[in-house]
């Protein structure tokens, strides 16, 4: 593949944050020098604020932020950016329209996606309802947000939607988990005809053997919403190694057919990133980088990727996607 063969899906973003590559930096990806790009304390009741998800929108960008209060409780909070670095977070929780009181009834809220389709804007999120699934909502404002029905039976994680429908449905990536700190993860495939009714559950992908690419040797879980290219989707996805010294999640990329997505074509052996920085090592849970959202320009070809860092703050890191396809292709564990 030639770079000018390439087609990347999407709509034009030139305005989309950037930071050349640092001279002499021969990796894939590299982070923002101005890194964290948002802190903790944010707002005044924040704790940390990591995990999110941001998407362009009207004439900037709007997000969904995981932001832990000083209770140490798990809550979504809504937020906008001219520039998609400087952030003004609104202060009260997001709070969800409902019709029915038993879906509506709030435990807990953490690590959205937000994927726009159609005429709307999907946010997907770890819902706790009898522990965690995966709570459904849309928005066409980021003022009013209606909540569906979950998606899954609980025990699940990392919801996380295609941007256009497939076989006629609904898609989403998700990773059937356990009631606490998994130690293990698949990624599995879904559709839904009227997002209210799941099925069609197809196997993506399995932790890979330690001996192949120990990153990502324990469990797996989707980041940021896949990208369409002519190459496939570019999926960025979360690893996790479990350590002498604990869980240690680091990133990678794979690419999915275009038409089965269950089906993957090519996945990086090496990680993408791994924690490395004070900001990704030390926090409320160290050696941490876990991607949720990511910006791209199909022109310029670049992206800018968002990870929570050590469950605290918020990191940004760029690259191009056809050097990370090329990456995940000559690096292919499959």
């Amino acid at each position: 593949m030639s770079k000018s063969d390439l087609i990347i899906k999407g709509d034009s973003l030139p305005g989309m944050p950037w930071e050349d590559r640092p001279q002499g930096c021969k990796e894939v990806m590299w982070r923002f020098s101005k890194n964290p790009v948002i802190p903790r304390n944010i707002i005044p009741t924040s704790n940390s604020v990591f995990n999110s998800a941001v998407v362009p929108f009207k004439d900037g960008y709007a997000g969904v932020f995981r932001c832990d209060d000083t209770n140490r409780r798990m809550r979504l909070h809504v937020g906008f950016s001219k520039d998609a670095i400087h952030w003004d977070i609104k202060e009260t929780k997001l709070e969800f329209v409902c019709d029915d009181q038993e879906i509506g009834n709030f435990v807990y809220a953490y690590d959205p996606r937000v994927c726009f389709i159609e005429d709307r804007y999907y946010v997907t999120w770890c819902n706790g309802y009898h522990g965690p699934t995966i709570g459904v909502a849309y928005t066409f404002d980021f003022e009013t947000f209606h909540q569906l029905e979950n998606a899954y039976l609980p025990f699940n994680r990392n919801g996380v939607m295609f941007p256009r429908k497939i076989n006629g449905n609904y898609a989403m990536l998700s990773r059937p988990s356990d009631n606490g700190h998994t130690p293990f993860g698949d990624i599995f495939y879904s559709e839904s005809p009227d997002m209210c009714f799941w099925g069609k559950h197809r196997h993506v992908m399995s932790p890979a053997p330690f001996e192949d690419s120990a990153w990502q040797c324990t469990k797996i879980g989707a980041g940021p919403i896949p990208i369409e290219t002519s190459e496939g989707w570019l999926l960025i996805y979360h690893g996790v190694l479990h350590s002498c010294n604990g869980f240690v999640y680091s990133f990678g990329s794979a690419l999915l057919d275009l038409d089965q997505p269950w089906k993957v074509k090519f996945r990086s052996g090496p990680y993408l990133l791994s924690p490395q920085k004070d900001y990704e090592c030390m926090g409320d849970v160290p050696n941490v980088v876990f991607p949720c959202a990511a910006l791209h320009d199909p022109e310029s070809k670049r992206i800018a990727v968002y990870y929570g860092c050590a469950d605290t703050v918020t990191g940004l890191a760029f690259g191009y996607i056809d050097e990370i396809i090329e990456f995940t292709k000559k690096h292919s564990i499959i």
